[in-house]
């Protein structure tokens, strides 16, 4: 009778993980076809610029790097567990103080992966911060609560722009040519914002008193999502923004509609009270969000 009680339900086991093995591929089949993107992409949109493939591939292979390690310490772990399991209730494992190629080696091991980490961080770092001769400028302003994208006209160069804003009632959009390096250029008057866009998987801090910068060469048409991904105060949820990579000709024919509708400055709108409307405002407070 206690030899019975002691065995292990090792059939019972079994099914047990058939069943959740089932209901895992069962979820799967179940979720749309963005969840499932998401899942084959480890959480991450597809890349849609140039400098995004670079971001892209340090987040699949950090990933699979750490499964490795991952599997290779809970390999060792259960290893260890059945190799080394006490057989009988009077046997007393073997105790052993010290084993210097061991610790060396679980010493030296992390040091040497965060190193390889390192390396490919800067590699991508310097890649997608790399200053090139870019195709237009853009003169980006996060204040709260929207944003304003001045369109410099004369290209890469300071001067004229036209100009689209958000207010508390607008989302603006954000039109990108296909296939052009564009220039962001980020300022605030007021507190910390931060810059990005799903698809182009980087975003940059908008910091009051420094203009910081960065590059993007779309590479795919379509639409995107661009949001505040630092809290900056009580409508922080609200500084959203949408995103259209068009054409180049469709890019500058909406030049034209913005210049035409007297969206023009000879300087770019740095901030303003133009993005306050109150009822946009009460209307957000009215929806809850």
């Amino acid at each position: 009778m206690g030899q019975q009680l002691k065995r292990r339900p090792r059939p019972a086991l079994r099914r047990a993980a058939v069943v959740a093995l089932l209901g895992a591929f069962l979820f799967l089949a179940g979720c749309s076809a963005e969840t499932r993107q998401e899942w084959e992409n480890l959480a991450m949109p597809d890349p849609a610029s140039d400098q995004a493939e670079h971001i892209f591939y340090l987040w699949r292979y950090a990933w699979i790097a750490a499964l490795i390690t991952g599997g290779i310490v809970w390999g060792l772990i259960l290893f260890v567990v059945v190799r080394f399991r006490r057989r009988s209730d009077d046997e007393i494992p073997v105790q052993t103080r010290y084993n210097l190629p061991l610790e060396i080696f679980y010493t030296i091991a992390p040091i040497l992966m965060v190193v390889v980490l390192f390396y490919h961080t800067v590699n991508v770092q310097n890649a997608v911060l790399e200053d090139t001769d870019q195709d237009y400028t853009i003169e980006v302003v996060g204040q709260q609560w929207s944003w304003t994208f001045n369109h410099v006209l004369d290209g890469k160069d300071e001067g004229p722009v036209v100009y689209t804003y958000g207010t508390g009632s607008v989302i603006p959009t954000l039109v990108l040519p296909v296939g052009k390096t564009i220039e962001f250029r980020l300022n605030s008057p007021d507190v910390v914002h931060s810059f990005g866009m799903t698809g182009f998987l980087m975003r940059m801090d908008v910091i009051p008193g420094r203009e910081n910068s960065y590059e993007v060469t779309p590479d795919t048409e379509g639409e995107y999502r661009g949001k505040c991904y630092e809290l900056c105060g009580t409508y922080h949820s609200r500084m959203m923004f949408n995103v259209e990579v068009v054409s180049e000709d469709e890019y500058l024919a909406y030049l034209d509609e913005l210049e035409a509708k007297g969206n023009y400055s000879e300087e770019p709108l740095l901030g303003g009270n133009y993005v306050n409307d109150p009822v946009g405002l009460e209307e957000f407070e009215e929806e809850g969000q």
